[in-house]
């Protein structure tokens, strides 16, 4: 494993019990590298084992065969679990089923009590951490009454207080409006950018992966495509093939080509405008 690398799977396998003892093949020889400081999308459906996934980079779930590695610790250490959770920072999809404190400033203290921090650092992490999320005007605020994204940015504050080198929001978007996917969006960029956190994105949201260093697609519990954003979303055949889709101003740029409108390739909708005009005013 290169030094770099934060996290890998090495030919990991993984299967649930089904019904009368059969068992359900959920991942089937994944390799997987994980670089620090990066940000890394995994795309798939839902049945394509990236929840899985999430949940073995933490240790929440073993593999069946294979190993993984986490901070150069392997996972199946159990002496070792708790060293990595400390590295390894979890964000759901549910922030209702995050929160557990009174107040927002009781839940970020909640996983440093956990960890025993001492009470003078841990009012300096709880403060920072909630400086880096943008929410440290509602200290003293009642989780219920924030919007989903002021409360999945609470969670992610939580995380950011245990320090962890790498953050996990699996599928942490899919119950928020559009401005609440923005708002969460924005700060994992940012605490990427910003703090060198690495962050791996799990979603079924193609635009979401169009800004990430990395994005891998799942597909039946197995790696279909890995590459950059621009490779991985070329390929628009071979994903609508497994029904997944890609971003919309790939989508636009695939439609016009078929009708014989050639436009340079792009990702962002800014682009594919600023293009369009272009071939306009040359009409």
């Amino acid at each position: 494993m290169k030094e770099e690398s934060l996290l890998a799977f090495r030919d990991v396998s993984f299967s649930y019990d089904g019904e009368e003892g059969q068992r359900i093949p959920v991942l089937k020889s994944v390799d997987l590298t994980i670089e620090k400081g990066s940000f890394v999308s995994v795309l798939g459906h839902n049945g394509s084992g990236k929840s899985t996934l999430a949940k073995l980079m933490n240790a929440l779930l073993l593999p069946e065969k294979g190993t993984i590695i986490v901070s150069g610790f392997d996972t199946k250490n159990e002496e070792m679990l708790w060293e990595i959770r400390r590295h390894v920072g979890m964000v759901f999809q549910n922030p209702d089923n995050q929160i557990v404190g009174a107040t927002v400033e009781d839940d970020v203290a909640f996983g440093l009590e956990n960890m025993g921090v001492d009470p003078g650092e841990m009012r300096k992490r709880i403060d920072e951490a909630l400086h880096s999320v943008g929410m440290e005007k509602y200290l003293m605020a009642q989780p219920h009454r924030l919007s989903g994204g002021q409360k999945q940015r609470v969670a992610i504050a939580g995380i950011m207080a245990m320090r962890p080198s790498l953050i996990i929001l699996d599928e942490a978007t899919a119950m928020l409006d559009p401005q609440g996917r923005q708002e969460v969006m924005d700060l994992a960029r940012r605490l990427n950018r910003e703090e060198g956190i690495t962050i791996i994105n799990i979603t079924h949201f193609p635009e979401e992966a169009v800004f990430s260093d990395h994005v891998t697609v799942m597909n039946a519990g197995e790696v279909l495509l890995e590459g950059s954003p621009h490779d991985v979303f070329s390929q628009v055949e071979r994903l609508q093939s497994v029904g997944l889709d890609v971003p919309f101003a790939v989508r636009v740029r695939h439609a016009l080509a078929a009708k014989g409108i050639e436009l340079p390739f792009v990702l962002h909708q800014e682009e594919l405008v600023e293009h369009v005009c272009r071939l306009l005013l040359t009409k």
